[in-house]
């Protein structure tokens, strides 16, 4: 015969245990409605950011700079859905990063690889002439990535 002691003790694991288990299951639905709003988000006509982020040492930046303003900035005015972008420069780490805003993601991915990258070739090219590194891009993507605006 079990005391009354012990009746209380599993008891009191029975509902510990459940309450866990109900906890789980209500974060795992909280999970689950966060990836569809974020899947939703990539889909949707939401602005979007486009990231990148180059290796850029100090010596060259002004040929950074001029290479972006003689073929990224004119295509990128042409494109529809393009909103602008910002260059920025971290001078600790010899970077630059580049944030560059789309109308939505559909207007950016929309766009044909080839023609990209030929405006990526004619920045190298440019970029080569003025820094007199031959043979490589003188200015290669560290990372990249998209960013939503919260």
């Amino acid at each position: 015969m079990l005391s009354i002691s012990t009746l209380f003790l599993r008891k009191g694991i029975l509902l510990f245990a459940s309450l866990f288990f109900v906890g789980i299951l209500f974060l795992s639905n909280i999970q689950v409605a966060f990836a569809v709003n974020s899947s939703q988000l990539n889909d949707s006509n939401q602005t979007i950011i486009e990231y990148l982020r180059l290796g850029v040492p100090q010596k060259d930046r002004n040929a950074w700079l001029i290479a972006e303003q003689k073929s990224w900035e004119p295509w990128l005015k042409q494109q529809k859905g393009f909103l602008g972008r910002q260059l920025l420069w971290d001078a600790e780490r010899e970077e630059a990063i580049l944030l560059i805003s789309w109308a939505s993601r559909s207007y950016w991915k929309t766009i044909p690889q080839e023609e990209i990258d030929q405006v990526q070739k004619t920045f190298e090219e440019i970029a080569t002439d003025l820094t007199g590194i031959n043979g490589i891009n003188p200015f290669p993507i560290k990372s990249q990535g998209e960013l939503f605006p919260q």
